[in-house]
């Protein structure tokens, strides 16, 4: 499935390698950290069964719409927007939310970076640990033996204090990224999602396997998938909402762009169905890999964001094998980052090779040293600027430090806007006979595909943006 030559005149070698650098692209924090928070938080079981009918009602569709407008375009975001519009009369306006979509990805990028960085100080501190334990003749022990609870806690609280620790990490992390991105669309993108996805499946499921031996998987399950619908509260299914859009990178132009690189004339139906499958399946499998150490230890689930980078440390200290499993979880973590990242950098990388004319390793560097940049004020919140509220004068966003500002405004406001006239452009605008040749879907799947992106999806995504900006509207 080799592409044909677009603005970038570059393109995926085959299907296969198109499907794991989206699912790469799907899957990242928000699948391995964001998703166990949120479920943990509200309850379990009735977040999880709401969040998934949210995927394949929601999500589904949206990520059709946004590969098919890539497909359609062959180019970046904006302009790939452009040639649909075209093709379907309507107005080359729409290329609007293409626009939004490549700011939402270079913002999100900037503090993104930013908490992956934190992982990779985890793969240090892990990884070091496991170098002592292996010296030490115990490479089966616990993690980082000798530490009290507060101690080992209080790594992240240390991290924080350490603006040159945090830019060092932020710096690698984004250079990584950077390398990759410019190498280009075949030697870069897609060689890192065929060698990063394979190693991460591994991971995950090898640490999924552990935990149900060493773990209480009968309690994950129950706390899982048994629904207590009296928690399905306003609140919780809006934050199911967000993170359907969220996990699986919509609004961001990501799988536009990724779908520009996708020759013209194979089917997209069931690729987008494995894409939203993939994505879905890890997000559930990183809870079962999760809370069986979470509950075999009798730490709190609903412990939020610190879990990850505070409890589960604690977590492997006295479990077996703990020196290795806490290495290769941190490991775990930051693969899903890096795929992740590259594809947020990519889509204003093809924006200023496809609309600018820049080349790509021009725009990938001016792209993602701005990013870094931005990452660098993000990262000063924690310390050196840690009184600042760069939109105090909001008051949704009063309290909220640099790296939260910014995360609320793209999260809030920008993805579900993205997500919002995506639905509408391609649901109303862009002409079906076009949608119906490109997608290869079959009369009946092409109908209910049509009232999902319509109907449905504009009334949800709505829901999030209102909510979101004024969240007393939920209630409880």
């Amino acid at each position: 499935m080799v592409a044909v030559s677009g603005t970038t005149g570059e393109g995926w070698s085959s299907r296969s390698a198109f499907i794991l650098a989206a699912i790469g692209a799907a899957v990242g924090l928000g699948n391995i950290w964001r998703f166990p928070t949120l479920a943990g938080e509200s309850g379990g079981g009735a977040f999880v069964i709401f969040y998934i009918g949210c995927v394949f009602l929601l999500g589904l569709p949206l990520v059709l719409s946004e590969i098919f407008i890539g497909r359609v375009g062959q180019t970046d975001a904006v302009g790939s927007i452009r040639r649909v519009a075209a093709q379907s009369q309507a107005s080359p306006a729409w290329s609007f939310f293409g626009g939004v979509g490549a700011i939402a990805a270079f913002l999100i990028l900037s503090f993104y970076s930013v908490v992956a960085g934190w992982v990779l100080y985890y793969v240090g501190v892990m990884g070091g640990d496991l170098l002592q334990a292996i010296g030490d003749g115990e490479p089966f022990r616990g993690a980082l033996a000798g530490e009290s609870k507060e101690m080992v806690q209080g790594r992240m609280g240390d991290l924080f204090a350490s603006p040159g620790l945090l830019l060092a990490m932020h710096l690698v992390f984004m250079g990584a990224t950077l390398f990759i991105v410019a190498r280009g669309v075949h030697a870069g993108i897609e060689k890192a999602a065929t060698v990063l996805m394979p190693m991460f499946f591994v991971l995950l499921l090898g640490i999924t396997i552990y935990g149900a031996i060493v773990g209480d998987m009968g309690e994950t399950i129950a706390f899982l998938f048994t629904p207590d619908w009296s928690k399905l509260t306003p609140t919780v299914m809006n934050s199911a909402l967000g993170q359907a859009l969220f996990s699986l990178s919509l609004g961001v132009a990501g799988l536009i762009t990724y779908g520009s690189y996708i020759k013209e004339g194979s089917g997209l139906g069931p690729t987008s169905a494995m894409i939203a499958i993939a994505d879905t399946s890890v997000a559930l499998i990183a809870g079962l890999m999760i809370f069986p150490i979470v509950f075999a230890v009798g730490l709190d689930p609903a412990a939020g964001p610190t879990l990850v980078f505070q409890s589960l440390p604690f977590a492997f200290q006295s479990m077996p094998a703990g020196a290795l499993i806490g290495f290769l979880f941190f490991l775990l973590i930051l693969v899903a980052a890096i795929t992740s990242s590259i594809s947020l950098l990519e889509v204003p990388t093809a924006y200023g090779i496809g609309e600018k004319g820049w080349s790509r390793g021009k725009s990938a560097a001016i792209f993602g040293g701005g990013a870094f940049v931005i990452g660098i004020a993000c990262l000063l919140g924690y310390n050196v600027w840690s009184d600042v509220r760069p939109l105090s004068f909001w008051p949704l966003f009063a309290d909220a430090d640099i790296l939260d500002t910014i995360d609320g405004f793209t999260g809030k406001i920008m993805l579900p806007l993205g997500a919002l006239l995506t639905s509408i452009f391609v649901g109303w605008k862009a002409d079906r006979n076009l949608i119906r040749t490109t997608t290869g879907l079959s009369p009946w799947a092409f109908g209910l595909w049509r009232f999902l992106i319509a109907w449905l999806c504009p009334i949800a995504v709505t829901i999030i943006l209102v909510t979101g900006l004024f969240p007393s509207l939920l209630g409880s």
